[in-house]
């Protein structure tokens, strides 16, 4: 088990990697995001994108997919999260993108109120297949504390 003690501030990581599938984009935008250039090339072609884009948010989830895999798969003790911070959405996503997640921890705190928890600040980056920065966010993380030193600071 990976406990909060074991995260070392500076510490980069690879999450994994998830390849965009063009039914996948379209299954997200037509329950989540519907709007005409998450669903439709001829639409997409009309604006910017140029073509069919991934929604932000399907971005989000995907990212989130690798990451909560990667947290199962090392057995970290995580508590969930109380949210993200600068959340920035920098160039789109398309079908057949790879993207890879990663991270590079920035802060941890022990918590004041709970000796059991401690908290961590994630800066987490998704880059494409060429390694362009597609979404960025500062994720805050909860995480239980090794159970011998949680004890001793009680």
């Amino acid at each position: 088990m990976i406990y909060w003690e074991d995260l070392e501030v500076g510490r980069d990581e690879v999450f994994g990697s998830v390849e965009v599938s063009r039914d996948e984009v379209i299954e997200f935008a037509q329950r989540y995001d519907p709007q005409p250039f998450h669903l439709s090339d001829e639409a997409a072609a009309k604006t910017h994108f140029g073509r069919i884009a991934a929604s932000g948010w399907h971005t989000c989830a995907m990212a989130m997919s690798v990451i909560a895999r990667h947290v199962v798969k090392t057995e970290q003790a995580g508590l969930g999260s109380p949210g993200v911070d600068e959340l920035r959405w920098l160039k789109p996503v398309y079908p057949g993108d790879t993207l890879t997640i990663s991270g590079t921890i920035i802060e941890k705190t022990p918590s004041r109120s709970k000796p059991r928890i401690g908290s961590f600040r994630t800066r987490t980056r998704v880059t494409n297949h060429d390694g362009a920065d597609v979404l960025t966010f500062t994720s805050i993380v909860l995480m239980r504390r090794r159970p011998s030193e949680a004890a001793a600071e009680s």
